[in-house]
């Protein structure tokens, strides 16, 4: 059996998604789970850009379109944050291109749209 990659850093963001999802429960937008996350990074120190640019190459040409990743978490992590009801399918096929456009190697989308957090793990 392999290691989990990044299983600390994993932890730990898990961590604070719990504790926003604890403090504010379902039913708000995906901004105030965001900005409560955000503050949650800042108070553990824990390295972090939010909304982060990624432009997309289309045989050697980039298209005018970016995606914004919700958070890149200690520089190789995407967190997507979402307040619906279930992990749908498109955003894991989302999650998987977002992976391979920035070189991510860990993804985690985080649902604060149930009565308990729920969150999926990405690996490219």
């Amino acid at each position: 059996m392999t290691d989990l990659i990044y299983k600390e850093e994993f932890y730990k963001i898990i961590g604070i998604c719990m504790e926003v999802h604890r403090n504010l429960g379902r039913g708000y937008l995906e901004i105030i789970y965001k900005d409560a996350i955000e503050y949650e990074f800042r108070l553990a120190n824990i390295p972090y850009e939010r909304e982060k640019e990624y432009k997309i190459d289309y045989k050697g040409f980039i298209l005018p379109h970016k995606f914004f990743a919700d958070f890149v978490v200690y520089n190789d992590i995407i967190l997507e944050v979402k307040a619906v009801n279930g992990i749908a399918d498109e955003f894991t096929k989302l999650m998987l291109n977002y992976l391979a456009t920035s070189k991510c190697k860990l993804g985690i989308i985080v649902n604060f749209g149930e009565d308990a957090l729920k969150y999926k793990r990405l690996v490219l």
